[in-house]
């Protein structure tokens, strides 16, 4: 036979006539006793064919996405891309003690809100703040209003809240295909000053006017709860604009707060030194009675000046003048007519009058709070200074001669102290003792300390300034029907030659019923100038009266 013979398929009977019997015990769910059959030929090469195809055809489509259009995706995958936004969080808002809006949010066409402040007359006490900045391809890489100066800067945590994100997705054509909010902003949560803007703006207008009309170089004032350490009024004159150093132009505006002599960039009220002058005898006095230096009724005389030899050349005293002789002066009279015999005599001695010497002088300044911090919020706060032996002997290798315990006994020599610290000094007198920390929130609770010193001491001071007000240096404020007051008056010399003055006035009212403190110093007018600190407070107090009378009903208080 040709060919590959046939496989014989024929079946024998006895393979289709079993015995059920003979039957194997076959596991038929383990598919024993199962005929195997091979996949055919066929089958196996249709089932390859399928998966050629397939492996075939996304190569083409590959070849044709990577390839041929290649470009194409890729630049509509650029241009359809997720682009993010800025959320910008809303700043809180500044209050003043009642309510009104010292700082405040307005629109701005650059994405962020901007800050709106209220001005003049609370540029240093509110400060200001630093916009976002894009770079030169339009992209912010800063993100965040951060407050810089006052307030602003002082509750930063506070105020300036979280920023948010939002995703866009735009097509090459900027058309928005999909837009969503990733993360919302957290806005900042508004602050409450102890500040009442009535009494800031009546402060701020009066020493403004007085200082451009004398001129003074500037001034600064502050007014105080005498309980609570709040700040009532803070004031800083010249000032800069918040509003201007924000928006950062007009850029010369901006050149002249660091430039004009002025130096309107100057926080005179938290961070200036200056001389204090006579402010200071009402203390003074206080700490020589409570030590048993003078008594109530002891009299000293003022000619006009003490002399005291000069071991080196006996025809030639030192001479330590008072500004005017005043005859015969006990603590309550020399505090009103702010005598410096006296407190040259119960300061270094003279005579039959024992003095306190200058390591008691320092420990009095100090208990008063001169020289140390009144932990107000605000940055930059200055300390004051009250000269020892040990200093002038590192300082200026000389020893410390009683002439510098009479300058200091009345304020002048190297004593430097700042608004704040104789503003806290003369609260402690009035309030029986008690020394606050300042500060500028509203109802925050205030650590203070207790001055170990006498009441009856504090009253004769306290006498004392009233009298001041009613006869003395303070009669100033005497025409104020409305004012009962208790005050005290100061003048530094400064220069070498004693060229020009600085101008203070302390005090408290009402007098009898202490609730409210006030500080006002001018700075460096001619030598002569006999309108300073009590025709400041004469105009602030007039001006309150009229736009806020509540301070002056003193039944209420």
């Amino acid at each position: 036979m040709r060919g590959k013979r046939r496989k014989d398929k024929e079946l024998n009977p006895d393979e289709i006539f079993l015995d059920s019997s003979n039957i194997p015990d076959f596991d038929t769910t383990r598919l024993e006793g199962r005929l195997e059959k091979p996949i055919s030929e066929r089958t196996f090469l249709g089932m390859l064919a399928v998966i050629v195809f397939i492996l075939l055809a996304y190569t083409v489509q590959a070849a044709n996405l990577e390839i041929l259009q290649g470009e194409k995706y890729a630049q509509q995958s650029e241009n359809n891309r997720l682009r993010p936004e800025i959320l910008f969080a809303k700043r809180g808002a500044i209050l003043d003690r009642n309510g009104e809006v010292l700082v405040e949010n307005t629109p701005s066409d650059k994405g962020f809100i901007s800050r709106s402040y209220r001005s003049p007359g609370f540029g240093h006490l509110l400060g200001y703040v630093s916009y976002p900045k894009k770079d030169s391809s339009g992209n912010y890489y800063d993100t965040e209003v951060k407050g810089l100066a006052g307030a602003e800067m002082a509750f930063e945590d506070q105020l300036a809240g979280e920023n948010g994100l939002y995703l866009i997705e735009e097509d090459a054509l900027g058309e928005i295909k999909s837009q969503g909010s990733v993360k919302a902003p957290l806005d900042g949560t508004s602050v409450t000053l102890s500040i009442d803007a009535r009494a800031q703006e009546a402060m701020y207008s009066s020493i403004a006017e007085l200082a451009d009309r004398i001129p003074y170089k500037g001034g600064a004032g502050a007014i105080m709860n005498v309980e609570t350490g709040e700040l009532i009024a803070l004031v800083s004159y010249p000032e800069y604009d918040p509003n201007i150093l924000s928006a950062g132009t007009p850029a010369d505006v901006i050149e002249s707060y660091f430039t004009n002599s002025r130096e309107p960039s100057l926080d005179r009220a938290v961070a200036g030194l200056y001389t204090p002058g006579s402010i200071v005898k009402p203390m003074i006095a206080a700490g020589a009675y409570n030590d048993n230096i003078i008594s109530e009724d002891k009299i000293i005389v003022s000619t006009g000046s003490i002399s005291i030899p000069n071991i080196y050349d006996p025809s030639n005293p030192t001479i330590f003048r008072d500004w005017k002789a005043l005859g015969p002066m006990n603590i309550r009279s020399a505090i009103a007519y702010s005598s410096d015999v006296y407190f040259y005599s119960i300061g270094g001695g003279f005579g039959d009058q024992k003095g306190l010497g200058i390591d008691r002088l320092a420990h009095w300044y100090h208990a008063f709070g001169f020289g140390k911090p009144t932990n107000i919020e605000l940055a930059g706060e200055g300390t004051g200074f009250i000269p020892s032996q040990k200093w002038k002997e590192e300082t200026y290798d000389e020893p410390w001669r009683i002439g510098n315990t009479y300058h200091t006994s009345i304020g002048q020599y190297a004593v430097q102290v700042t608004l704040l610290e104789a503003l806290r000094a003369t609260a402690a007198v009035a309030n029986g003792g008690k020394l606050m920390n300042t500060t500028i929130v509203k109802d925050k609770p205030v650590i203070g300390e207790t001055i170990a010193i006498s009441q009856e001491s504090l009253r004769i001071a306290r006498e004392g300034m009233r009298m001041g007000v009613t006869e003395g240096t303070s009669v100033g404020l005497n025409d104020l029907s409305f004012l009962r007051a208790a005050s005290k008056t100061g003048t530094a010399q400064l220069g070498a030659n004693n060229e020009w003055y600085n101008t203070w006035a302390v005090g408290y009212w009402p007098y009898d019923k202490p609730k409210y403190a006030y500080a006002v110093v001018m700075e460096r007018a001619p030598a002569g100038t006999a309108i300073g600190g009590i025709y400041v407070m004469h105009q602030t107090f007039s001006k309150m009266h009229q736009s806020a009378p509540e301070y002056f009903e003193y039944d209420t208080l």
